[in-house]
């Protein structure tokens, strides 16, 4: 059996990253090892190898200093090498742009094929606040096999940046539709009308859109709940955001018929998409570049379970809500559009099991984690055998 490197110059894995533990659990011809730089959550997201560098807070640990100072001179951890002498692995695929990068002196170094995911904030904030990273790309677009995306618009995103269309795949990120059942949304027996937000406090969610959306329509039905899944991490800007999302909280009133889960595991936000009947997720270009890059897993989530969406036409979010049959999609910051569907759907609960079987056969079709990461596999037979141009 072939191996491959599942390399992230970060942690693995923050709570938010689902989608990484798909792709490298599933694999089935492929043997994974990760390497990454510590390690976070493996009771959530286990996996059977895995070398973190294990850095420590401060320079005061011998071997902290040592790979920090190597890395920052040679833009390579010597931790690594010995790994990848022991592990001998056939390519690498590294998670986010900024891994391929800092990956780039140990592909050189042991002639490996380079494989590198782009997700969203790698393609669309960091290349805009720090222009620095358009010429780390151009190596990387250079240096590096080949270059996978979600849909078209990060696809365009890429080329724009400078990589050539013939290096770059569309693979979509696939969900584990064992795991997340179909189930039509009905009305619950307490006449409630349960509506769900998931995501961390961040400006490209567009959470105090939401919420907005959800006020102005609670004023006319007392009937509507509102659940929210997320967080500020503690970070300037998503402290600022949640200071947003509690001052539209406060001027509609909503304290009463609100409740805040703050950051929860991925098993309890399974649980609550079975408990509520629609979802919503309005992503928007943030102030500062950021984007989805491709489409929420949580939406595509949210979709296989049965639930209709209301979200926007950003990214790649058209690609897997269908607009009128699985949800709604609106402009990007628009309040009254976003407030107009929303009260379509809540006054129409006829059309919830129809517009959640739309969007389970979807995510079937074009989401499913078994085939997507059998594509991927494929992916990486050809970059193997050197059959993707170049």
């Amino acid at each position: 059996m072939k191996t491959v490197i599942q390399y992230k110059a970060g942690p693995y894995l923050p709570i938010t990253e689902t989608w990484i533990h798909g792709q490298i659990k599933n694999l089935k011809r492929y043997q994974p090892i990760v390497y990454a730089l510590n390690t976070e959550n493996l009771d959530i997201f286990p996996t059977e190898r895995i070398s973190p560098l294990g850095l420590k807070e401060g320079l005061r640990d011998p071997y902290t200093f040592f790979n920090k100072g190597w890395n920052k001179l040679f833009n390579f951890y010597p931790h690594f090498v010995l790994k990848l002498r022991r592990d001998k692995p056939d390519l690498v695929h590294a998670h986010f742009g900024p891994s391929g990068y800092n990956f780039l002196k140990l592909k050189g170094m042991f002639k490996l094929p380079l494989i590198t995911s782009f997700y969203g904030y790698d393609l669309s904030m960091l290349p805009h606040q720090y222009p620095e990273w358009k010429l780390k790309y151009k190596k990387l677009f250079l240096q590096g096999e080949h270059f996978l995306v979600e849909g078209p618009h990060m696809k365009h995103c890429l080329v724009e940046l400078g990589c050539s269309g013939v290096k770059i795949t569309i693979q979509h990120l696939g969900i584990d539709l064992e795991r997340i059942k179909f189930m039509p949304r009905k009305y619950g027996e307490d006449g409630k009308i349960r509506v769900l937000i998931a995501g961390s406090f961040r400006e490209k969610k567009g959470i105090p859109h939401a919420i907005a959306a959800f006020g102005k329509i609670r004023q006319k039905n007392n009937r509507l709940q509102l659940t929210v899944i997320g967080d500020s991490r503690g970070s300037a800007n998503e402290e600022i955001e949640k200071q947003k999302i509690l001052d539209v909280i406060h001027r509609y009133n909503l304290e009463g018929c609100i409740n805040m889960l703050g950051y929860q595991p991925y098993p309890v936000f399974l649980e609550e998409l079975y408990k509520h009947h629609i979802f919503l997720s309005p992503s928007i270009r943030a102030s500062d570049g950021d984007t989805e890059g491709g489409v929420p897993v949580s939406i595509i989530e949210a979709s296989a379970s049965g639930m209709p969406i209301l979200s926007t036409t950003h990214c790649d979010i058209p690609q897997v809500v269908i607009d009128g049959e699985s949800g709604y999609l609106v402009p990007e910051r628009d309040v009254d559009a976003l407030a107009e569907r929303l009260e379509l759907v809540v006054s129409n609960p006829d059309i919830w099991e129809q517009m959640g079987r739309r969007g389970r056969e979807h995510i079937e079709k074009n989401y499913n984690v078994t085939r997507q990461v059998e594509k991927l596999e494929e992916i990486y037979d050809m970059v193997t055998k050197g059959r993707i141009r170049k």
